[in-house]
């Protein structure tokens, strides 16, 4: 006979249960809290790439900022050296035009007007002495090429007195103007000779005439400015370089 062995636990809703997870393998779970690293790490790996991405493209556009503020800089550094240029030519000009001025200034101050001479020569010259003729003299060199330190030159005068104290007076008296260099003047000649016979005379008659002092003298003309001299210019008659030097002192050339 048979016999019949049943196991009615195995047929339990619970005990199968039991069963079937003993054969299966059991995933181990983790708990919440300790998927943090994971975000922190995704969080990490994003943000620094992004700073890192932000500050690369701030610095590129600085320096496209500094690139065009050194355009810029070399542009108007450019035009600053065209216009130092153009102040350096200015000032050349300039300096070439007080150049010309100070040497047209000079020129008028050393003028010894001839009109003004020959009143100083009239107002100076004793009743007994003779004026031949007058002429102005370069000035002296005492080497070649170089000039003594009078650049105004001279006049020389010739004629004949009554006597060597005449042209002695003469000369000295030329000398006490302030045209005329004191100290400076010279007798280069001095001698007796036969006056000439006076005209005119009866026949028969016959005049015993004293000889003649001949003379020829040299004073240095002053170097003082004539913008110096001009109350004596304005006293001999030179009108024409009194007012051309008063215009010159009223545009500032001429210092009073």
């Amino acid at each position: 006979m048979y016999s019949l062995d049943i196991n009615f636990l195995k047929d339990r809703p619970g005990h199968q249960k039991q069963s079937g997870g003993n054969n299966k393998p059991t995933k181990a779970s983790l708990p919440a809290g300790s998927k943090t690293p994971i975000f922190i790490g995704v969080a990490v790996a994003v943000f620094f790439p992004a700073l890192l991405g932000t500050a690369l493209w701030f610095v590129q556009a600085q320096n496209a900022s500094l690139d065009e503020k050194i355009v810029l800089l070399e542009q108007e550094n450019q035009q600053l050296e065209a216009k130092l240029g153009d102040i350096k030519q200015i000032r050349a000009q300039t300096d070439a035009i007080k150049t010309e001025t100070q040497a047209l200034v000079s020129v008028f101050d050393q003028i010894r007007p001839w009109s003004a001479m020959l009143q100083v020569v009239r107002d100076r010259i004793p009743a007994s002495v003779r004026i031949e003729t007058v002429k102005q003299t370069a000035p002296e060199t005492v080497a070649e090429g170089q000039s003594t330190s009078n650049s105004a030159g001279g006049i020389e005068i010739s004629g004949s007195a009554r006597s060597f104290d005449d042209v002695n007076d003469f000369l000295l008296s030329l000398q006490q103007s302030p045209f005329f260099k004191s100290g400076e003047g010279k007798i280069v000649t001095a001698e007796l000779a036969d006056s000439p016979i006076p005209q005119g005379l009866p026949e028969g008659v016959t005049v015993k005439v004293p000889p003649i002092v001949k003379y020829t003298i040299v004073s240095q003309l002053s170097e003082v400015p004539a913008s110096e001299l001009m109350r004596e210019l304005e006293q001999k008659g030179t009108v024409g370089l009194v007012a051309r030097i008063r215009s010159l002192q009223r545009t500032g050339v001429f210092q009073k």
